[in-house]
Formats: structure tokens, C-alpha cells, sequence
């Protein structure tokens, strides 16, 4: 999601990033958008079978017209590898009936994983490529997943229909241009202590985006209070990256 300015691809962006030479990024909100580096999904670098490319950023030469073909990719063995699905949604400690986001969702990788977590709850899954928030919403219906639906984003909102507990930000965070005006509107979304999870690539991850598109960990969290967010915890043990969990206001 590099810019979230143009309201193309966004539902890949939040899937993954990995890199091959440079590694390709599997990161879900990179696929339709623009963007001056090389990404799996919708970049310049080819995506590696481990790592899905990412719908939120802009200026990809990637398309999602075949959503099916991306998610072999998305929601290979490969990735659930290094990506640690269920310590992740296991490490929000979400509540039966929350109300979720998850932004850059890609082909729901974490969406359908975040719906089983709550199941008195709902989950939207976020993204501005269209072909992808098609797949998903075909995606909950297969697989009976009442409470999972799909919402088209733009570039710099996320149009969320009613505010949410939790917004996941999996692989995406670097994707995004101009972060903590998009962070800080995005409050709005939030209810009362609602929070918001990062999980990106740690610096000398194997997968993820070009070096110089990194960010520490102590960026994130200089940049998301910046945007009006409190640290609140980190979460150890994935294996390529980093997870920080912030909650709205201080």
C-alpha cells in the first residue's frame, strides 16, 4: 500500500511480502497501486510462492483479475510458515463478539481466521482492489462464513461501515505513504479503546520488502503516536517479524 491515494488495489496489499532479487514483497495491501519498488503482488519483483503481494499500495503492474491464481500463493503452506497465523490472531485476545478490521485483508488470509476467532462478532475485510473484496465476499459465502464481509477502500480511508474493536495491519504498514495522517483518521473508526496490531517484517527478515522500505519497530511506534495512538504491547515469537499493539487516544 504504498499510496493509498488511488483506490485500486488494496485487499492484496495486507497478504504478505517477500522478495526474490530483491525479494518480492508479500505484503497484501502492495498489489494494484503504484509503487517505485518491485512487490510480489502487483510489483516489479516476481512474488515468491511463500510470500502473497499486496492490493493497498499503488503503482503495480500486477493485476487481480485472477484472484483464484493469487490465492495459491496467499494461502500456501510456505507462508504459514514464517507468517504464524493463529499466534497471531491468538496474541489480539480479540472477544467473542468483537468487531474486527483487517486492512490490506488480500484473499482473507487473516480475515477468515479473525471471523473463526469471533464468532458473535464480524470481521470486514479491507482493500482497495476490487477483483479481491469480490473474492472474499465469494470466499465467505463458500466457505459459510456468516460473519465475514468485504468492503472496497480507497487510497487514504478506509470507509469502514461502523466502528471496529481491533484493525489487523498484517505486511501492509510499509506499504503506506503518508501514515500517520492515515492512522490519525482512522481513529475515527475505532471505538472507545479500540486498537490497532501491526505485524511487519523485522529488518533482516528473509521475506519482506526492499531494505530501504523497512521500518524498525521504534519508527512504528514514534509514527503511530505521532497519530494519536499508546504503545501498548509488543508480541515475541514470530519468527521474521514484529508485532506492536497500539490502542487509541493516550
Amino acid at each position: 500500500m504504498k499510496t493509498l491515494r488511488h483506490a485500486a488495489p488494496l485487499l492484496a496489499s495486507l497478504a504478505a511480502c517477500a522478495h526474490t532479487a530483491p525479494p518480492p514483497c508479500a505484503c497484501p495491501m502492495h498489489a494494484q497501486h503504484g509503487h517505485g519498488h518491485d512487490h510480489a503482488q502487483g510489483h516489479h519483483h516476481a512474488p515468491t510462492d511463500a510470500t502473497p503481494p499486496s492490493g493497498m499500495a499503488a503503482g503495480h503492474h500486477h493485476r487481480f483479475d485472477d484472484p483464484a491464481q493469487w490465492a495459491q500463493r496467499f494461502e500456501s503452506p510456505e507462508r504459514d510458515a514464517w507468517q504464524q497465523p493463529e499466534r497471531v490472531v491468538a496474541a489480539l485476545s480479540l472477544a467473542p463478539d468483537a468487531r474486527v478490521a483487517d486492512l490490506g485483508a488480500g484473499t482473507g488470509y487473516f480475515s477468515v481466521r479473525l471471523a473463526r476467532a469471533v464468532p458473535q462478532g464480524r470481521v470486514w475485510a479491507v482493500d482497495v482492489e476490487p477483483a479481491m473484496v469480490r473474492w472474499v465476499l465469494d470466499r465467505a459465502r463458500r466457505e459459510s462464513i456468516a460473519n465475514l464481509s468485504a468492503t472496497l477502500a480507497t487510497g487514504d480511508d478506509a470507509l469502514l461501515a461502523e466502528p471496529v474493536d481491533l484493525v489487523l495491519v498484517v505486511d501492509t504498514y510499509h506499504h503506506i505513504d503518508a501514515r500517520t495522517p492515515y492512522f490519525t483518521r482512522l481513529r475515527s473508526a475505532l471505538r472507545p479503546q479500540g486498537r490497532v496490531a501491526i505485524v511487519d517484517f523485522r529488518m533482516d527478515a528473509p521475506e519482506g520488502p526492499p531494505p530501504a522500505m523497512r521500518l524498525a519497530p521504534e519508527a512504528v511506534r514514534a509514527e503511530m503516536e505521532a497519530a494519536g495512538y499508546t504503545f501498548e504491547r509488543a508480541v515475541d515469537g514470530l519468527p521474521r517479524q514484529y508485532m506492536l499493539i497500539f490502542r487509541a487516544g493516550r
